[in-house]
């Protein structure tokens, strides 16, 4: 899995690529503390219109940066969520963590 960063006003927006899986660990959890290391941002955006799969590890990750966002006061959507990456997201009911597009 590839992500990306890009921060402006206030917002950052973490761009996944590929699968979302365990071995995804590193990518995300560094990407996660470039988002959060000296920037203010109120809103953290996670686009997973290129994710193919996510786990159940992935779900962890995002709980994580949920997590460490919200000891930030900075709150985290997730964007562009389609097809079998919405419905593990439904499955595990995580509408009612995150808002979700």
């Amino acid at each position: 899995m590839e992500a990306t960063v890009s921060a402006y006003d206030g917002r950052a927006v973490i761009r996944l690529n590929g699968r979302f899986d365990f071995s995804a660990h590193r990518e995300f959890r560094s990407a996660v503390d470039e988002v959060l290391r000296g920037r203010s941002v109120s809103q953290i955006e996670v686009d997973l219109g290129k994710v193919a799969y996510l786990d159940s590890s992935a779900l962890g990750m995002l709980l994580m940066l949920r997590d460490k966002a919200r000891g930030n006061n900075c709150a985290v959507a997730l964007a562009n969520c389609g097809g079998s990456v919405r419905q593990v997201l439904e499955i595990a009911n995580f509408s009612k963590l995150f808002p979700i597009s």
